[in-house]
C-alpha cells in the first residue's frame, strides 16, 4: 500500500450545519454533494474532505461502528503569518464555528496558532509555522534543513 491518503471522511450529526458552515460560512466549493447523505470538499492535490450524514455513515459500514465522534482529530491549515490565524480564526467563528482555543505563540516550533470547532464539533487548528513548507515535488519540509525530517533508526 501506498503512503498516502486521498479521502479523510468524518461523520457527522448534521449535515446542513456542516453544509452551511464550510460552504455558506468560509467559502468552501463542493467537489461533490448528496443531500442527506454526504458532503466532499477538495483540500489540496488528490486529496478530499468528507462529511458524512452519521446515520448514513452507520449504514455503509454495515452497523460495525457504533459510534462517530471526532474526538482527538485535530484538522490542520497552514498560513503564512500570525495576523492570517488571526483572520481565518475570527471568520470561523463568525460563520458559527465555537473558539476552543484563542491564537497565541507556540514557542517549540517558533509559531502562531488557535483552535475552534466547527458546528458538528471537528476541531481545527488554522497554523502558522514558518518552518513547515512544501516543495516542488509536494514533499513537506516539517523544518528548515531536510534533517530536521530525519528520525534515527534504532541504534543510532
Amino acid at each position: 500500500m501506498e503512503q498516502r491518503t486521498h479521502f479523510v471522511t468524518l461523520a457527522t450529526p448534521d449535515l446542513d450545519a456542516s453544509r452551511e458552515f464550510y460552504r455558506d460560512g468560509l467559502g468552501w466549493e463542493p467537489l461533490a454533494d448528496v443531500p442527506g447523505e454526504i458532503i466532499f470538499f477538495q483540500t489540496g492535490p488528490g486529496l478530499v474532505l468528507g462529511f458524512f450524514e452519521e446515520s448514513k455513515f452507520r449504514e455503509d459500514m454495515d452497523g460495525a461502528v457504533s459510534s462517530t465522534s471526532t474526538t482527538g482529530v485535530t484538522l490542520s491549515h497552514n498560513v503564512g503569518s500570525a495576523e492570517e490565524v488571526d483572520a481565518l480564526v475570527d471568520a470561523a467563528v463568525r460563520a458559527g464555528a465555537r473558539l476552543v482555543k484563542p491564537p497565541r505563540p507556540v514557542p517549540v516550533f517558533d509559531g502562531y496558532h488557535g483552535h475552534f470547532a466547527d458546528p458538528n464539533g471537528v476541531v481545527w487548528e488554522i497554523c502558522h509555522n514558518p518552518g513547515w513548507s512544501v516543495d516542488d515535488s509536494g514533499r513537506v519540509r516539517l523544518g528548515a534543513g531536510e534533517e530536521s525530517n530525519q528520525v534515527p533508526a534504532s541504534g543510532d
